[in-house]
């Protein structure tokens, strides 16, 4: 989904900025259950190496909620059960970015 064309929705449930590698974001968000990829308006996806970069770009965007989700490759624990998900979710403050 194009940020111009979010930006016009009336409310986002979650904005999602996704930790790829060590400083490596893209942004998606949640509206009604779906989840969507962020894209610039030539349609590549919005990726920053600053998450406050990323965070201001959406500043106009209405959002409930905002997390950064880290998903982890590894079972961190030798001999524990298996796991279906690594994933982290950290809740975001508003910065006020406004």
């Amino acid at each position: 989904m194009k940020l111009s064309t979010l930006e016009k929705f009336f409310s986002v449930d979650k904005l999602v900025f996704n930790s790829l590698d060590v400083a490596l974001y893209n942004v998606s968000a949640i509206i009604e259950s779906e989840e969507y990829m962020i894209t610039d308006e030539r349609g590549d996806h919005l990726t920053s190496r600053n998450l406050l970069n990323l965070q201001k770009l959406l500043r106009n965007v209405k959002s409930k909620k905002q997390v950064l989700r880290h998903t982890s490759a590894y079972d961190e624990m030798i001999g524990g059960p298996i796991k279906t998900s690594n994933v982290l979710e950290v809740s975001l403050g508003d910065n006020k970015l406004y």
